[in-house]
């Protein structure tokens, strides 16, 4: 295995029995750094709620701050000496953005120097304060944390395919699909598809994805057809019109034109011709 396995997001549960029923006391949700006292416990939910094995070697980066930067969700009202512990969390690292796997997608703004990227290695909930909103927060603070950074473009993040909740969750903050990569997991000897997903921050976006690029042209072809028939349309009616007479030279209509269909007509003819996106 790598030195950090891939990300991944969670998809499963897990029990807290120590846990009073969150419908008789409501939570009060803080955030802060992971420190080495949450090593333990931060292995132990990895482990639950995760079908990828970590090493040893990436909990001990993470609790000791190496080259992994991470956010603890507590509850502070939790009894009996809990409030402390790990009820979600979410880990990360730089990357260089012309070493990423999006380096294509990117705009680069060279006056700024070397830029880079944070990528999302993990991010879990347990099941007991899961849909409180703790995975969108904790996935805000990583990108206010790095639209802090005025060499940081975006935040991205691998999720498996079928794991809709959090395909969802990406979605409505304003994550952007970039590309499906196929076989990107390695299960129990089974491979999974996996979606990519960017935030961009720092002014920084895509210039064009593929899918925009597609978009794109599709909507040329279709305009292009559309000029091509009207173009037709109106060189058939002209045709007709030449062998119809009116007495007072005024432009005359066949039986199957009306004057708001003309109308529309000499629009099309008059204009561009082009959708534009």
């Amino acid at each position: 295995m790598s030195r950090f396995a891939r990300g991944f997001v969670e998809n499963s549960s897990m029990e807290e029995p120590e846990t009073p029923p969150l419908r008789r006391r409501r939570p009060s949700i803080c955030f802060r750094p992971i420190n080495p006292s949450d090593f333990e416990r931060l292995e132990q939910i990895h482990r639950d709620l995760f079908p990828i094995r970590y090493e040893s070697e990436f909990f001990q980066n993470v609790v000791n701050g190496g080259d992994i930067v991470s956010w603890a969700a507590v509850d502070r009202s939790r009894p009996d000496g809990y409030s402390e512990e790990l009820i979600g969390f979410v880990t990360a690292k730089f990357v260089l953005a012309t070493e990423s796997e999006i380096s294509d997608l990117i705009r680069y703004d060279s006056s700024k120097g070397e830029e880079t990227l944070v990528y999302i290695l993990t991010l879990g909930v347990v099941e007991t304060y899961r849909k409180l909103g703790v995975a969108k927060s904790l996935i805000k603070e990583v990108i206010k944390y790095a639209s802090s950074i005025p060499v940081c473009r975006g935040v991205y993040l691998h999720v498996i395919a079928h794991n809709n909740p959090a395909i969802r969750l990406y979605k409505r903050m304003s994550f952007r699909c970039v590309r499906r990569l196929h076989g990107f997991y390695l299960i129990n000897g089974q491979h999974f598809d996996s979606y990519l997903f960017v935030y961009f921050v720092n002014g920084s976006r895509s210039p064009c994805s593929p899918l925009d690029l597609v978009v794109l042209v599709l909507n040329y072809v279709r305009s292009g057809i559309k000029v091509v028939a009207s173009k037709l349309t109106m060189k058939q009616e002209e045709k007709g019109l030449k062998g119809v007479k009116c007495k007072d030279n005024t432009r005359c209509l066949l039986p199957t034109q009306t004057k708001r269909n003309l109308a529309s007509s000499e629009r099309v003819s008059s204009g561009s011709g082009y959708d534009y996106v």
